[in-house]
């Protein structure tokens, strides 16, 4: 059967490119071994979201005296309600783009992709029956799994990746998460927060290490605050399971120690689909694990693209789609821009959020700038106060000379939703001037953008 262009995977970058090429004329066939989604809509993005929903209404329960609105009894999780709900959430999101691939005339191939030349694909469906497919492009989307470490080798019940984490039917007592990347603090926040004894390891310096300092510093204080243990400059040298728990060996600075939880989740990173999908056979080229591409996508194949986690660059569902609207549009004939990979945001679902996008006030530095920094705490922001929501700040810094908004870094309540601004501004190539006279709405989170602006160039009125 003939397309105009054959996708492996319908993951976020997937689905969108899938999409995207049909609205540009292309015959589009995409090949999908598990639920149309892949695993950001069904074991990844949005179940994680819904399950870490759940913990915020159930934190908001235990504060409710504080705004003065006094509940009769306790309130307790119901684990298996929880995973219910998060479960229906992914279900729902995936029939939303099997409609939308109705709606776009995509037809789904069941089973599993391979390449096996630059313009065919054979497809083995569950029943192990064989079909080859052909297209003068085949885009590669076939996103990545759960790593694993050789000393913490995943069993599925007492060490477990995100997908296990996803779906436990009862809530542990104890549990050591082992990674403060954004999979492992949600995780860490989630269990935490409805009622299990929770202790973060993180084997560099700070926990969410990709973060400005500043900030990390300031999730790991608001952690230890919420009584979590957080052990930083530390690492898992074995996990015993043998015996009804599991035994933790971990390397600290101060020598080892042991800890006993029931589960150990490893959140460690994730490690790219590349195994049998034909990768080595065609010769396509590889860099440091991952699928080498130009701007547009294209492997040294002629024919074959590649995009999201199989990819260098960030690990993030919007950075697959992207990918693969910029790959489409440049196969279809269009003239997109390449993507600029220091402007994409990343956001972390904790309380309190973590949103950042650019440089770093170290980065900056290193990389010569003379820098203005400014910094809004929430404690001073009205509607924060009034949601009793003070915890964070936001940070943003410009380059001296010329204004140049650098970088944005945040971290308190709904900043995941407002660190959008900042990358529209840095889009724009926004100065600090004109984000301190662009009026923000009071009383809004949103304000502590305009007031960090001002307190870099020292207007700032609310500090």
């Amino acid at each position: 059967m003939n397309y105009d262009l054959l996708i492996i995977g319908s993951g976020p970058g997937g689905y969108v490119a899938a999409i995207r090429a049909s609205q540009l004329g292309m015959k589009v066939g995409v090949i999908e071994r598990e639920s149309v989604g892949g695993i950001c809509l069904n074991w990844g993005c949005i179940p994680t979201k819904a399950l870490l929903k759940s913990a915020q209404v159930f934190d908001s329960l235990k504060h409710t005296a504080d705004y003065g609105i006094i509940l009769e009894g306790e309130a307790k999780p119901d684990m298996p309600k929880i995973v219910e709900r998060s479960r229906n959430v992914a279900e729902g999101m995936s029939k939303g783009v099997q409609f939308l691939f109705r709606k776009n005339k995509i037809e789904v191939i069941n089973g599993t992709g391979k390449l096996v030349s630059a313009n065919e694909v054979e497809v083995i469906a569950g029943d192990g029956k064989k079909q080859k497919y052909s297209a003068p492009h085949i885009i590669l989307a076939t996103g990545a799994r759960s790593k694993e470490l050789p000393n913490l080798k995943q069993d599925g019940e007492k060490v477990i990746g995100y997908r296990k984490a996803m779906t436990l039917d009862k809530l542990p007592e104890s549990m050591v998460v082992v990674g403060s990347g954004a999979i492992g603090i949600e995780f860490a926040w989630f269990y935490h927060t409805m009622g299990t004894k929770v202790t973060l390891v993180e084997f560099l310096p700070n926990v969410v290490p990709l973060e400005d300092e500043e900030v990390s510093k300031q999730l790991e204080r608001s952690f230890k605050k919420a009584k979590m243990k957080v052990m930083v400059n530390s690492s898992v040298e074995s996990v015993d399971t043998s015996g009804e728990k599991c035994k933790v060996k971990i390397n600290t600075k101060k020598g080892m120690v042991e800890v006993v939880a029931d589960i150990v989740l490893s959140a460690v990173g994730v490690t790219p689909n590349l195994e049998g999908i034909g990768v080595e056979e065609l010769g396509i080229e590889l860099e440091k694990g991952k699928v080498k591409v130009d701007d547009y996508y294209r492997t040294n194949v002629p024919g074959v693209y590649a995009i999201g986690d199989i990819v260098h660059g960030q690990a993030l569902a919007h950075v697959a789609s992207a990918e693969g609207i910029i790959c489409v549009e440049k196969i279809a004939g269009e003239k997109p821009q390449a993507m600029d990979y220091e402007n994409i945001p990343g956001c972390t679902y904790c309380s309190p959020e973590v949103a950042s996008v650019g440089l770093t006030e170290k980065q900056a530095i290193e990389r010569g700038y003379e820098i203005k920094v400014g910094k809004f705490p929430f404690t001073a922001s009205g509607k924060a106060s009034a949601a009793g929501q003070k915890e964070g700040f936001v940070k943003l810094i410009f380059d001296a000379k010329y204004g140049e908004l650098l970088g944005g870094h945040m971290i308190g309540a709904n900043v995941t939703e407002m660190i959008a601004e900042i990358v529209v501004a840095r889009k724009l190539e926004t100065t600090g001037y004109e984000m301190i006279k662009s009026v923000h709405p009071h009383p809004t989170m949103s304000e502590a953008l305009m007031e960090a602006a001002a307190a870099a160039y020292d207007e700032v009125i609310h500090l």
